[in-house]
């Protein structure tokens, strides 16, 4: 048979996961079940796709990029990661061993799914996370070759033991970052009025123009908000409720309390948890040494686009920049060279 023959079914199987990857993208962060409804709809008019809109490349091409019953644009993510899943399902076939590419097969459309998420959505949903690390698991046991060891038990551990890894250092990164960033401060010159409001039982913060949901600025019990009063004096905002002249008060007590506010201090992190666990994905595909190798490319990677933005003006001080895109170009690059550039690395 010509070699090329199963290299090219690979390539059709993967636009069509990639196809299918895609209503992972747009359901899964907004809550939509994957079976329901069953069939990839416009998410503009909500009109059900015949299957002939419906083809991997060839209906957005045909479609020129736009919905046949509102004319809504259908954006570019569509074909891209239909074409990605593609040639990443078509490449690992021709570089691995028919069982080691089916595995890598799983561990790239994690890789892809988590991406997208992270960079529209800045999550990495626990679906894809702790799901991807139990199939890693299990695929390290069933796949010789996918980690070292020549019995399932030695693979299993090795698994095992490379989740661990790859979540204990990344942990560790949070928590220093918390410990080393974990605080911003705003002065605001000239002060600015400020109001709490707990209408609907959702306590926000507005000051000046802009109205913060407090639920999703505290990511820890103990993260705290302060407020630098004009007039002297400071009160403290934490998740269940504020700290003003010693007194602690739920939201619902301080709905409608206001003031003028000449510095905000605001809780942050160095990094969402969700790459924590997205690193028990990655070590349990590729053991301790990828998991550390991603982390290592993951962070050069991101730190060579952070400064290419900053640059171009693309990122402003505020601007945010997820980091499981990178965990996933580091887990890649760790698939496709990471032994070989470790080996040229070390040999400097």
């Amino acid at each position: 048979m010509n070699p090329l023959a199963p290299a090219a079914i690979a390539l059709v199987f993967g636009l069509i996961c990639g196809s299918f990857l895609n209503a992972v993208i747009h359901r899964l962060p907004r809550g939509i079940g994957l079976a329901r409804p069953r069939r990839s709809f416009c998410p503009q008019c909500g009109r059900s796709l015949p299957w002939h809109e419906n083809i991997p490349l060839l209906s957005w091409i045909f479609l020129r990029g736009r919905c046949a019953s509102c004319g809504a644009a259908i954006p570019f993510r569509y074909p891209l990661v239909e074409a990605l899943t593609g040639a990443a399902f078509f490449w690992l076939w021709w570089a691995f061993p028919p069982a080691v590419a089916a595995a890598y097969m799983v561990l790239v459309a994690l890789l892809i799914a988590g991406t997208f998420i992270d960079l529209e959505h800045m999550i990495l949903p626990d679906s894809l996370t702790l799901g991807g690390a139990a199939a890693g698991v299990v695929l390290a046991m069933l796949v010789p070759g996918l980690l070292p060891g020549e019995s399932w038990e030695e693979r299993l551990r090795g698994s095992l033991f490379g989740a661990g890894v790859g979540f204990a250092v990344l942990f560790a990164v949070v928590e220093l970052g918390k410990l080393a960033f974990g605080r911003k401060r705003f002065d605001l010159d000239p002060p600015e009025s400020f109001a709490i409001s707990a209408s609907g039982g959702a306590p926000r913060l507005k000051i000046g123009e802009e109205d913060w949901d407090l639920a999703e600025v505290f990511y820890r019990p103990t993260d705290v908000l302060e407020l630098h009063l004009a007039e002297g004096g400071c009160w403290r905002l934490r998740h269940d409720g504020l700290v003003r002249d010693g007194r602690t008060a739920s939201y619902a007590e301080a709905d409608g309390w206001c003031g003028t506010v000449r510095a905000v201090v605001v809780p942050r992190e160095a990094m969402g948890f969700g790459d924590v666990k997205f690193m028990l994905t990655l070590g349990a595909f590729l053991g301790w040494p990828g998991a550390l190798f991603s982390i290592v490319a993951g962070s050069c990677i991101g730190a060579v686009f952070g400064v290419a933005l900053l640059a171009l003006r693309r990122l402003g001080d505020a601007g945010r920049i997820p980091f499981g895109p990178y965990l996933a170009a580091g887990a890649l690059l760790w698939v496709a060279a990471g032994p070989e550039v470790v080996r040229w690395y070390l040999g400097r």
